[in-house]
């Protein structure tokens, strides 16, 4: 039903206990469906390239400014900026609740990215059948190190570490934070704040994105990318623990060493220099028995095989049954607190 009663609402929509609880379990299968089936929205409209200039236009205003604070007006800024274009766009909506449905769905799965993030890693794999240097070009967009020089494993590591490392990045954090809007929606009954679910999901990505941009040690970043930096470590600290503790049993039901998996989530998780991306990581590598090596950087798993491009596969396959696991899981709870509550 719409309900005009009140101007002051957020959000003009106005369900039931029932509706609610329909509302975000369908976002959430919509947009990952939205997502699985056409991938990314058009660069030009995609939520994620205006953050980026959202956060380009206001880094050469405060860069200039010689202290951290500099990080922290960055995230406020980009922050308001970003949450008030799509809150407008939200409110706008209202009007007709197909349409508000649908633009809710559509914002919510630009916050993750399952397909892009499997096919970046099967292209890899299609170009090293084909050629190294086909392999390296490719590689070279998922990576920061220098790949001119890399031989077959480290292509086939960069790819796997890669694609892992971003699991938690590109899809359990986001959908973790709805799951915990989403229950305090249901547990209060209250669909007044159902705009908070897409805020939420949107902010971490404003942050996943600040870190990307500018969460590095150069002598530029150093200073203006340390609150941001921060900040993405403290978002991810919960769900890459869950994403590794997912890619364990994944690798259970796959039938691949889960008990070394197991064992490198306590023993190598922590080796990396993130104190987040070693968790998707090193289970990866122990599920696979394969060592992932950044040349002075991290050395994950025990070498009980040669690493070669059947890697790649295995671990898109551990990818997709780790994101299905969480996403399962995700709606059995909000079911689950629907019903007690």
């Amino acid at each position: 039903m719409l309900n005009y009663d009140s101007i002051y609402d957020i959000n003009l929509i106005n369900f039931n206990s029932l509706n609610l609880f329909l509302f975000i379990i369908l976002t959430l299968i919509c947009a990952i469906l939205i997502d699985i089936t056409f991938g990314e929205l058009p660069v030009k409209i995609h939520p994620v390239v205006i953050i980026g200039h959202i956060i380009n236009f206001f880094k050469n205003i405060f860069i200039k400014i010689n202290n951290k604070i500099s990080g922290l007006l960055l995230v406020v800024f980009t922050s308001i900026i970003t949450l008030t274009i799509v809150a407008l766009l939200i409110f706008f909506s209202t009007f007709n609740l197909i349409i508000y449905f649908i633009i809710f769905t559509i914002l919510l799965s630009s916050t993750f990215s399952i397909k892009m993030l499997l096919e970046t890693a099967i292209n890899v794999k299609n170009n090293l059948d084909e050629s190294l240097e086909k392999a390296r070009e490719s590689v070279s967009y998922l990576v920061s190190r220098n790949t001119q020089e890399l031989t077959e494993s480290f292509i086939v590591s960069a790819t796997i570490e890669s694609m892992t490392e971003n699991i938690t990045d590109s899809y359990v954090a986001p959908i973790f934070y709805y799951f915990i809007f989403g229950s305090l929606l249901l547990i209060f009954s209250n669909n007044n704040f159902i705009i908070l679910l897409l805020l939420i999901s949107f902010f971490y990505r404003i942050s996943n994105t600040l870190d990307a941009m500018v969460g590095y040690e150069t002598d530029e970043l150093k200073i203006i990318g340390y609150i941001p930096a921060k900040l993405d470590d403290v978002l991810n600290y919960i769900p890459s623990r869950i994403a590794g503790i997912y890619i364990v049993i994944s690798s259970c039901l796959l039938k691949y060493n889960y008990k070394n998996s197991y064992k490198m989530f306590k023993r190598d998780a922590k080796n990396c220099p993130s104190p987040n991306s070693g968790f998707t990581m090193a289970t990866t590598a122990g599920a696979l028995d394969i060592q992932l090596i950044k040349k002075e950087t991290y050395v994950l798993g025990d070498k009980n095989k040669e690493i070669d491009s059947t890697d790649i596969n295995k671990a898109v396959k551990l990818s997709k049954i780790t994101m299905f696991l969480f996403t399962i899981t995700i709606i059995f709870l909000l079911t689950i607190i629907y019903v007690i509550s």
